[in-house]
């Protein structure tokens, strides 16, 4: 079985305790937020990456138990290299209310390239797509600008061009990471074909951005950055997003929604995060929450 020897009670990597501009970051744990309603999907989770005080880890079983206690009862475990796509494949052979996704983030690629291994890293990402029925996405692949300079970029183009076809090879969702890289996102899809379903992982364009993504059939799926102050135009690209194209992750151990910007993420998180979206929506939380876990049968390719 895939994921055999890989230890999912350990997790493969720490996040930095400090925040891109260098600040020590409160690593505590926020409080379980009241329940929502209805069943949702965390549509992209890092289970694998520890945060907390003096490094401590929310290992898999406790985070999908608090996470079911406020109604998130469905996750996908997303894998951004070799390590955590082997982790995100035995994840979701243990837990049934897991499901996996395997890919080189686009940060990768240019390392991979420079070492002469890209080749061989996305034939040991085909093998893993491959590997189980659970399997269901290829991703996070995609393209950022923000941490690669433009040395990088043709090793990301190249990846994301090999991550392209080997979802519509294989029928699985593609899930993308787009960073400061709008324009060349779209070019891209234009260009190799669009796979039959399409997620944008914590979308953060604006509202044009939407309409396009949109057009060429993707599901758009928001993060808690949609709660951050700062954020309007990106709830302004919320509002003008079809309902039945929306859905909702955390990113975790990332993006944390307001009021506990910068501390450890984590599923049980989210229904700050969709309290919000049905308000920018002007719809109930339970409306938003249907539409949210039937968008996610859609987008993965059915129930699990």
């Amino acid at each position: 079985m895939a994921g055999d020897g890989v230890e999912v009670q350990r997790p493969t990597r720490e996040r930095a305790a400090v925040s891109e501009d260098g600040r020590s970051r409160d690593r505590s744990r926020p409080a379980v937020p009241d329940p929502l309603p209805m069943s949702v999907v965390d549509a992209h989770c890092h289970l694998d990456i520890a945060d907390g005080e003096d490094g401590a880890w929310l290992d898999p079983a406790e985070a999908i138990r608090l996470a079911s206690s406020v109604g998130v009862t469905r996750i996908v475990q997303v894998g951004c290299d070799l390590p955590g796509a082997e982790w995100a494949v035995a994840a979701a052979a243990q837990y049934p209310n897991v499901i996996a996704g395997v890919a080189l983030h686009p940060n990768e690629a240019p390392k991979l390239k420079a070492a002469g291994e890209l080749d061989s890293a996305l034939a040991e990402i085909e093998r893993l797509a491959n590997s189980s029925e659970k399997v269901r996405v290829v991703g996070e692949t995609g393209l950022d600008y923000f941490r690669t300079g433009e040395d990088g970029r043709a090793a990301q183009h190249e990846s994301f061009a090999a991550h392209i076809e080997l979802a519509k090879r294989l029928g699985k969702t593609l899930m993308i990471h787009d960073r400061v890289a709008h324009d060349d996102i779209l070019r891209t899809l234009d260009r190799e074909g669009v796979p039959d379903r399409l997620v944008m992982h914590c979308f953060s364009g604006d509202t044009e951005f939407a309409r396009e993504c949109v057009n060429r059939g993707a599901y758009l799926s928001f993060a808690g950055v949609v709660t951050f102050k700062n954020a309007q135009s990106l709830r302004d690209a919320l509002a003008v997003t079809p309902l039945d194209r929306i859905l909702v992750e955390t990113d975790a151990p990332y993006l944390t929604p307001s009021p506990y910007r910068g501390k450890p993420n984590a599923s049980y998180l989210i229904p700050h995060t969709v309290r919000k979206m049905a308000d920018v929506l002007n719809i109930s939380v339970a409306e938003l929450c249907e539409a949210l876990n039937t968008n996610a049968n859609e987008a993965f390719g059915g129930p699990w």
